[in-house]
């Protein structure tokens, strides 16, 4: 039987009626003679509410009872689909994270996934059962409870696709599919009917919110086919799987331009020129937990250099601080932080058999005068910072140079 892992974020449950519309569609999913497994997210704004709430009994939130609280709200909305699927005639079980054996290592807010111990879902789905399982939490493997990062419930219904050896995992969401920008800075913007698991990747990476980045690895790593739809229209929307080799020439050379406002830029500067002056600074870094991602060393002037690197702006200050700490141990003269940049990103498989990307890409920014600051590339992508107040216009631009609309 065609087993089927549906996940539904957190605007599809957004309230009692998008609940039934749920429950209605999985019914309608089980009467077509498939299994299907449900993975859903907090109501709404619930996770948002339990956040503020917490902010505002207290200042000092220790990461387990974070991680204890904000997993309420999903489990919350396990329950109600279990019920609502009740008044349908469907028999329902609901499991948390821990429940359904989402195992992961002991890093609250921010867990990985060690191991998925999914029996218990398997034991449902042969007693006829649909199960609903809470998205964005497991256990840790000191037994407490986890949660895996803001968006990953979409990680939660990927992986739990991979270990059931699902025929397809469904992201139901607000939007229709994955589009070549963003609709409402581009209102020609189109849907894409495909991508491959590298450009969804990319996509992901560089800034497109409609899949998060976790599941869109995992998904590629363990080869999981991937359908994000619309649960308000249930239209077909965009799949994402692996790529086909024999297609790549009669795609577009660029499939999305995608921009991300959430970065800041820290540059470090009169850093010494000599082995091993980098590996400790981004060691530094990489034990506060800070993502770096596009990085510049300039050239070396009289034996010191300014490394630029960006980061999510939420880590800006553990940034500055882990490297003023350091800044003697380094040898370096300085850190400075610029939050008023944004990224800009080109994206196709086709880009890798076909010349001038880069140059239509440059050109288009040079004729709509936005500067430049850093460059980073793939076989598949091409990103440029830029000021913040530009990237929309960029976008725009870029848009209509590759003839997207």
């Amino acid at each position: 039987m065609t087993l089927v892992v549906q996940k539904f974020g957190g605007t599809s449950v957004g309230d009692a009626d998008r609940i039934r519309a749920v429950a209605d569609h999985v019914a309608r999913t089980r009467r077509a003679g498939k299994d299907v497994v449900v993975v859903v997210s907090a109501m709404g704004k619930t996770t948002d509410d339990l956040i503020r709430l917490a902010s505002e009994v207290s200042s000092v939130q220790p990461p387990r009872e974070y991680d204890m609280l904000v997993s309420a709200g999903e489990r919350i909305s396990t329950a109600l689909l279990c019920m609502a699927l009740a008044e349908l005639g469907v028999a329902a079980s609901s499991f948390t994270g821990s429940q359904a054996g989402i195992v992961t290592d002991t890093s609250h807010t921010k867990a990985k996934i060690v191991d998925v111990r999914a029996g218990r879902i398997t034991e449902a789905l042969e007693a006829g059962k649909v199960p609903v399982v809470a998205g964005f939490q497991g256990v840790s493997t000191d037994r407490d409870v986890t949660t895996l990062g803001r968006g990953a419930s979409d990680l939660t219904a990927v992986a739990l696709a991979a270990v059931l050896g699902a025929d397809v995992c469904e992201i139901y969401t607000d939007v229709t599919g994955v589009f070549s920008a963003d609709p409402r800075i581009v209102p020609d913007a189109h849907k894409l009917s495909r991508l491959s698991f590298e450009e969804m990747l990319e996509i992901s990476a560089a800034g497109g919110r409609v899949l998060q980045l976790r599941s869109a690895e995992f998904a590629r790593n363990h080869r999981v086919p991937l359908h994000v739809r619309s649960s308000f229209t249930w239209e077909p929307g965009t799949w994402i799987l692996e790529e086909d080799v024999s297609m790549v020439e009669e795609e577009a050379v660029v499939t999305a331009v995608v921009h991300d406002a959430s970065q800041a830029k820290i540059t470090v500067t009169g850093v010494p020129d000599k082995p091993g002056v980098a590996a400790r600074l981004f060691r530094t870094l990489a034990d506060r937990s800070v993502n770096v991602d596009d990085i510049v060393q300039n050239a070396s002037v009289r034996g010191t250099t300014d490394i630029s690197f960006t980061v999510p702006r939420i880590d800006v200050n553990a940034a500055v601080e882990g490297v003023s700490g350091h800044l003697a141990a380094l040898g370096a003269e300085g850190v400075t932080s610029d939050e008023g940049i944004a990224k800009v990103s080109v994206i196709g498989a086709g880009m890798k058999s076909h010349p001038g990307v880069t140059a239509t890409m440059f050109e288009t920014l040079a004729e709509e005068g936005i500067n430049i600051d850093l460059i980073s590339t793939s076989t598949i992508r091409i990103s440029c910072i830029v000021r913040e107040q530009d990237v929309e216009r960029a976008v725009r631009a870029l848009h209509r140079a590759f003839e997207l609309g």
